[in-house]
């Protein structure tokens, strides 16, 4: 990215332009587009690149809602909030349960839009997230793209927490919108792409130009394009092997935690994103477990509404059962290490003790 951040070095321009500058930013744009599509199994004509993920859910909401105004949406409560804010502000919800394990079923999905049919308002738009941002549960996105191609509705997968992780081939699965975002997957911020079905057209979310062939208007952000491209094409060749450490790592993590009496596993431990764990701590509440463990030097998240920026419990853990104020959120990147590993073994069941030992 550096080439495309220094002025002095590279000026960018405005890849929509004929000229040297313009033609340059124009090829550096279509290799990440075509590095992003190889990791996601899809054509780079499908790619259109956004300023994030929320961007992206929110341009798929709106776009498969523009030409189906007044029809419900099927959605999850434990669907990120981008979605479940983007779908509320627009439509009717037309709720699935999901189980225990933050699950949810395609029988359910399907029922749901029975119900919608027989209300006299046929679905317009299935949201199915391909795994959860809190617990780590991959969802059965295939069956429920096929139980909505049965009534006629669109899908659109919320794949940021899954993009990067593990193998998506996307052109197989066949769903109609997929979002995902750059920083998820060890790219930069405040990038990411929304991917459109071959031959689906929805109405732009961000209009007032031409960009990404009239699908969102705005000047690219080519240093941040050009980041997300390097991600990708990184991980193309090293996601088996990606995976496979982050497994082993959060394996350990999950052993690390389930040896401090009275911790719990959230979520599916098996079939998960390989890099998310989630555990609840019963006797005291999250948040001081989290600044127990910042004191430490291990940065961790919660579901609590304490540990983040609602003043509401996580609808996720809530959906699921579970009490907010007592999960913990664990995660690995690429830049963890097993010492990191180690260092949260040695620190979490002393932290959880002495802070039982306060409660006490």
């Amino acid at each position: 990215m550096l080439e495309w951040l220094d002025p002095g070095r590279r000026p960018i321009g405005d890849p929509a332009r004929v000229h040297g500058e313009g033609r340059a930013a124009r090829v550096a744009v279509e290799s990440a587009r075509e590095q992003v599509a190889a990791l996601l199994g899809t054509r780079p004509r499908q790619v259109v690149f956004t300023s994030g993920g929320t961007e992206a859910v929110n341009a798929a909401t709106w776009g498969a809602l523009a030409s189906r105004p007044a029809r419900p949406v099927v959605v999850a409560a434990v669907e990120h909030s981008s979605v479940r804010d983007a779908t509320t502000r627009a439509a009717r919800v037309e709720p699935v349960a999901v189980d225990g394990l933050g699950r949810i079923s395609p029988d359910a999905v399907g029922d749901a839009l029975v119900s919608c049919e027989r209300a006299g308002a046929p679905a317009a738009l299935v949201h199915c997230q391909a795994a959860n941002h809190e617990v780590g549960t991959r969802q059965p996105v295939a069956s429920v793209v096929a139980a909505a191609r049965h009534h006629d509705v669109l899908v659109h997968v919320d794949a940021c927490a899954a993009a990067g992780h593990v193998e998506l081939a996307l052109d197989e699965l066949g769903a109609d919108l997929v979002s995902v975002s750059a920083h998820k997957m060890g790219g930069p911020p405040g990038i990411g792409a929304l991917v459109v079905r071959r031959g689906l057209r929805i109405e732009p979310f961000i209009v007032g130009g031409d960009q990404e062939r009239a699908r969102r208007a705005g000047a690219e952000n080519v240093p941040a394009i050009v980041g997300f491209g390097a991600a990708a094409g990184a991980l193309s060749g090293q996601l088996a092997h990606e995976a496979a450490e982050a497994r082993r790592r959060t394996e350990a993590l999950l052993a690390a935690a389930a040896a401090v009496p009275d911790v719990q596993v959230l979520g599916d431990p098996v079939d998960r994103v390989p890099h998310l764990v989630c555990v609840a701590v019963e006797g005291v509440e999250a948040e001081a477990v989290l600044l127990g463990l910042d004191q430490a030097g291990i940065a961790a998240h919660s579901g609590s509404a304490c540990s983040s920026e609602s003043l509401a419990p996580s609808p996720v853990l809530e959906a699921m059962g579970v009490d907010a104020e007592r999960s913990l959120r664990l995660s690995v990147g690429w830049s963890t290490t097993d010492d990191d590993v180690e260092a949260f073994s040695v620190a979490f069941g002393r932290v959880v003790g002495d802070l039982r030992a306060l409660r006490a």
